[in-house]
């Protein structure tokens, strides 16, 4: 059977909600410059304007062009310490967003049943209006705290902000339980530190790279891609632990095509190896490390030979990988990686990397891990927030979750399913498709149906919209003012977003809404300034930075300082022992390993494959398939399979089939990539495609859902982080 998720639906929307954009003033393709003429200058010529990217959340700087009065291209800033004046394909396709067809165009209130998608246009007052009415009756009846804040991306600041001086208490992102957070408290509680974003990997001076599950190369994080680049043309030897031959492991030294769920035992037989052999830094341990003996005798059974029956390893793979990279310590990289939420117990696998770190003495040091720098940015003077007699029902108050230290946001969603600790009876969705980046969208359905206000402002119409009562179009980051983006990295840096063209049609930006909604709740008093120039400049100028320079060159650069132990950096550990914490008390006292321990995880039924994702370079999630310039580079995505498993199946290279777990749920159809690159019990599928909203009539249906059969998840105990490869798939062929 298929899930209630994957039912078609139709949205039936008055037809001047989309005004004449099927009319008249295009130009080929159908998609460039239409009604926007209207709206922007008509200035002849070429016009730049510096801001930065919000295409992902390396948040690169560049440069937009303008010629003729409509938007022409984006590149690179060359002053920006992100991008180093390149940007990558999701960057420079930016342009498709500001032109993208399926974009939202003006407030829509449902006017149907939940999740058919029937709405009615409305103006910015009455939808505001609406909303503000019924989250202050939600907040007569159960409290502020009854309402809550799911965000992603840089414009839900001032959202985030409106709804906690108006009492809201419950916010998460998915970037935390759905992406990198494991990996931050698997630092946190070995070194004191989380890891950050973008992560300090010293890439332009190491010596070795060791990438598990990290897909450099697809997973387009700009920097570490242009220095990866730099260290394969200098001969860095690179070692790459994934069940599949990526782009990465195409430049490595060594692949480890590791069985999926074993990398926790491959981690803890490369520690025990290297202290075995004498192959870790004795003096960094000696110094700053905390428990190492009770470490040593934790990881003693974990043997090359115990770890090659697990993995699927040869154990001599195994012993020359790590000797490989022990010989270039402390210039050796173990990339921390990012979206590591695999099977649920990934907090413990990512403080073995650490702990790995920690032995080859690359904290802190020249070709390892750096300590990155920020820049101070005086605060605007605000109102402070209410208080609440009630805990969190997010995680962050770690009364489920120990070691959370963000909103969780599964725990939002449980709290709206159970009611427990308290109901929770609205939902305010800012840029983020819960659909697609929560596990199992049957758990989402279900809890959206116990609330009585759902609000989505976002710039497509994704899934979650669907289901919304409200729906705020938002702008995309070419067409307005934002926070100032206070970067970290081998230097902090100050960067400056600014409009370069208007919006097409009736978008505002994430800031006009936040401050108008503020009023009609009753809290305008926490947004006392006119618009953001006067907000940015008033900031800068506190900081005794220059904002005229800001607005010309986009961004300012700080004074450089030590990030490495070879530059004079003195290392701290803000642990309870104040070291690295090879032996974790803190673990300990709270019931948990505190050393990582491996645990097997399920086999795969018989005739079904573990589901394994990834990313594709020029797409972000699940948000840029209907943006016209990257959807024509990878319309849809295809699932790998081993050739000689699909030979045994009867499936060829580039047939349609549907995939089914083990629940049953069934995919939309997809193309079988044959090939030799990928383990034989394991597929692989990029992540984000399989949309199921009609509005999406460009992404409608191109490509399968991983989301959609991720529908059995494991939740790590430490901190709340739910896994995506826990489900396993077999084929439906099609006819």
């Amino acid at each position: 059977m298929s899930s209630g998720f994957s039912r078609r639906r139709f949205i039936q929307i008055t037809a001047g909600t989309f005004g004449a954009s099927g009319a008249g003033a295009l130009t080929a393709p159908a998609w460039w410059p239409s009604a926007q003429a209207a709206t922007e200058a008509p200035d002849a010529g070429v016009r730049t304007v510096p801001t930065f990217c919000e295409m992902c959340f390396w948040r690169c700087g560049g440069i937009a062009y303008v010629r003729d009065g409509k938007l022409w291209k984006f590149e690179g800033n060359p002053l920006d310490p992100q991008s180093r004046g390149r940007l990558c394909p999701r960057g420079t396709g930016a342009v498709g967003a500001h032109y993208d067809p399926d974009r939202l165009r003006q407030p829509l209130v449902r006017v149907g049943d939940r999740g058919k998608e029937v709405f009615k246009p409305v103006s910015w007052d009455e939808a505001l209006a609406y909303v503000a009415e019924r989250m202050n009756k939600i907040k007569a009846e159960h409290g502020p705290e009854a309402v809550a804040l799911f965000n992603h991306g840089f414009g839900q600041r001032f959202f985030q902000h409106v709804l906690r001086s108006w009492g809201l208490i419950n916010y998460a992102g998915s970037s935390y339980a759905q992406c990198r957070g494991p990996r931050d408290v698997g630092f946190v509680l070995t070194f004191g530190a989380g890891v950050g974003s973008p992560e300090p990997t010293d890439i332009r001076n190491t010596q070795c790279l060791v990438l598990i599950g990290s897909h450099l190369g697809e997973n387009m994080h700009n920097t570490q891609v242009q220095e990866f680049a730099e260290a394969v043309g200098r001969g860095v030897p690179v070692i790459v632990v994934d069940p599949r031959f990526s782009v990465a492991a195409s430049k490595a030294k060594y692949w480890l095509p590791i069985k999926p769920g074993t990398d926790l035992a491959l981690l803890l037989a490369w520690a025990r190896l290297l202290v075995a052999e004498g192959r870790y830094d004795k003096a960094f341990v000696a110094q700053h490390g905390h428990g190492f003996d009770k470490f040593v005798a934790e990881i003693e059974p974990y043997t090359p030979q115990w770890a090659a029956e697990r993995t699927g390893l040869a154990p001599e793979l195994i012993v020359a990988a790590a000797r490989e990279f022990s010989s270039h310590r402390p210039a050796t990289i173990i990339h921390p990686g990012r979206r590591v939420n695999w099977y649920g117990d990934d907090t413990q696998r990512s403080r073995a990397i650490a702990l790995l770190t920690a032995l080859l003495g690359s904290y802190g040091r020249r070709g390892g891990l750096f300590i990155s720098r920020g820049m101070k940015v005086a605060p605007y003077p605000l109102p402070p927030y209410p208080k609440s007699d009630k805990p969190r029902a997010d995680g962050a108050d770690a009364v489920e979750f120990p070691f959370a230290d963000e909103g969780v946001t599964t725990s939002i969603r449980k709290a709206t399913l159970t009611g427990k600790p308290y109901p929770i009876k609205g939902w305010f969705v800012y840029s983020a498709n819960l659909m697609q980046s929560l596990p199992d969208p049957r758990e989402t359905i279900e809890a959206i149906g116990k609330l009585d206000l759902l609000v989505v402002c976002d710039t497509v119409r994704s899934e979650i919209a669907g289901w919304a009562d409200v729906v705020l179009p938002d702008t995309i980051f070419l067409e307005r003012h934002d926070e100032l983006l206070t970067g970290f990295g081998r230097d902090g840096w100050m960067a400056l977003r600014q409009p370069v063209v208007a919006p097409p049609q009736d978008q505002k930006p994430a800031w006009w809404i936040a401050k108008q909604l503020a009023e009609k709740l009753g809290v305008g008093a926490c947004m006392p300034f006119k618009d953001m120039e006067e907000y940015l400049s008033k900031r800068v100028a506190a900081a005794g930075f220059d904002w005229k320079r800001l607005e010309r060159d986009g961004v300012i650069v700080a004074e450089h300082r030590p990030i490495t132990v070879e530059e004079g950096l003195e290392l701290e550990f803000d642990t309870p022992s104040g070291k690295v914490e090879f032996w974790s008390d803190q673990l300990a006292q709270a019931g948990f390993d505190p050393v990582p321990k491996y645990t097997a995880h399920p086999e795969a039924p018989p005739g079904y494959f573990r589901l394994v994702t990834g990313r594709s370079p020029v797409h972000t999630f699940s948000r840029t398939q209907s943006n016209p310039l990257l959807h024509d580079l990878v319309p849809e995505n295809e699932v790998w399979v081993n050739k000689n498993t699909a030979d045994k199946l009867g499936l060829k290279h580039r047939d349609w089939v549907q995939l089914k777990n083990q629940d049953g749920v069934v995919s939309n159809r997809v193309r079988v990539k044959a090939t030799q690159r990928i383990r034989e019990d394991t597929v692989y599928m990029v992540y984000g495609f399989g949309h199921e909203a009609h509005m999406l009539k460009r992404a409608y249906h191109k490509g399968a859902s991983a989301a959609g059969l991720n529908t059995r998840y494991a939740t790590d105990p430490l901190m709340g982080g739910t896994s995506i490869h826990g489900n396993f798939v077999s084929f439906v062929k099609e006819a």
